[in-house]
């Protein structure tokens, strides 16, 4: 198969490390047409979390050959210190060594700008309104890295560089892993249609406000500019869904999409990975291709304020009992725990179980546990996706 299109590379230097020698970050642009989104999508910010590494080759593969309406931005290991941290055979890149903050919480995020914003652009165009905010967020970040009088974290500086970049795009996909998991997608409740074109099962709806993640770094600002417009009384729609009531559209989403388990990398799963990837972008217009369908399959929801964590009443050794994405019944055992120390005088296995039912979508990467151990996070309610 021929390639179409040419795979550009740059090497961003993001910090430097005690010796002097430099942090890197390498970062792949394809253009497109003009005429359609633009995207962002980056991967291994949390040092363990490779798989979405083994996706960007494989997109990065198919784009080689698809027309292309909007321009494409990947950046595999994100995070060069992360990437790095190691401790034996372990990665334990999920937060600064130094400052003890998790890595995906350092974008930076500033909303008291926007409702003036929006009264001084009332009248403008929807291109003109995209190109001014779009240039003051990439302000706002140029900012906190040229002009901070007392500096920044490594984490900042590699956080802010990144989020230049996808303040750039259109559409944002940070891609992740649980620790042992199963697929699922933090999605933006507004754009809650997009969900059923990404070919994971498992959705969850974050409110549309900021915590820290770069999904949320790049999708609030645009929410809370379509709710300052509307408080004026202004349409000023961002998602596809919009398209149908024939108004002026741009598209800004951002998503985090969990790939499955940590510290491995499957090529083969990297492919249909990608190919749900490819799906969404389709779906919204960035190629110029009917060959990325999402597949058939039950989808279920779920609100982030009824994705729960289960904590172990116990130390021990933990057998992993529930399968998961499929729906567990009140009482049956997500787990048991082995207790050695009690055997022949008290009892060595105990069955964790909860009252009510509920979706297994990760747990803990070790079979050792302290008691307070973080066991499983469920879908404590949950709807099918309709």
């Amino acid at each position: 198969m021929n390639d179409i299109n040419v795979i550009k590379k740059d090497v961003m230097h993001v910090g430097e490390m005690a010796s002097g020698a430099a942090l890197t970050v390498p970062v792949y642009r394809i253009q497109g047409q003009g005429h359609g989104p633009s995207v962002y999508i980056q991967a291994n910010m949390h040092g363990a979390e490779v798989q979405g590494n083994a996706v960007i080759f494989q997109l990065l593969e198919q784009l080689k050959h698809i027309r292309l309406n909007g321009d494409i931005t990947l950046v595999p290991y994100a995070n060069p210190v992360g990437c790095n941290h190691k401790n034996g055979e372990y990665t334990l890149g999920r937060f600064d060594p130094i400052t003890g903050v998790n890595w995906n919480r350092m974008y930076h995020y500033d909303d008291t700008n926007i409702a003036a914003f929006a009264k001084a652009h009332q009248t403008a165009s929807v291109a003109d309104i995209e190109r001014a905010f779009k240039s003051e967020m990439i302000g706002q970040i140029e900012q906190k890295l040229n002009h901070n009088i007392y500096g920044l974290t490594t984490g900042q500086r590699i956080a802010y560089q990144l989020q230049r970049l996808a303040h750039q795009a259109d559409i944002v996909l940070d891609l992740h892993t649980g620790p042992i998991s199963s697929k699922h997608l933090y999605c933006p409740e507004y754009a809650r249609a997009s969900a059923h074109y990404f070919d994971i099962e498992h959705v969850l709806f974050i409110p549309n406000g900021f915590d820290g993640a770069l999904d949320e770094a790049t999708f609030c600002p645009w929410w809370q500019l379509q709710l300052a417009f509307a408080a004026l009384g202004r349409d000023f729609p961002i998602t596809r869904a919009d398209t149908s009531q024939g108004k002026d559209l741009i598209i800004k989403e951002s998503f985090t999409v969990e790939l499955g388990s940590q510290e491995q990398i499957d090529l083969a799963l990297a492919l249909e990975d990608a190919r749900g990837i490819l799906s969404y972008l389709q779906y919204q217009g960035v190629m110029a291709s009917d060959e990325f369908q999402p597949k058939t399959m039950r989808r279920y929801s779920c609100m982030l304020k009824d994705y729960k964590a289960l904590y172990s009443p116990m130390g021990g050794m933990v057998d992993y009992l529930a399968e998961f994405g499929k729906p567990l019944p009140a009482g049956q055992p997500l787990a048991r725990i082995l207790r050695m120390d009690n055997y022949g005088d008290g009892e060595p296995l105990h069955a964790i179980s909860l009252d009510h039912s509920v979706i297994p979508i990760l747990h803990f990467a070790s079979a050792s546990v302290n008691q307070g151990t973080e066991l499983y996070k469920v879908f404590s309610k949950y709807s099918i996706l309709t």
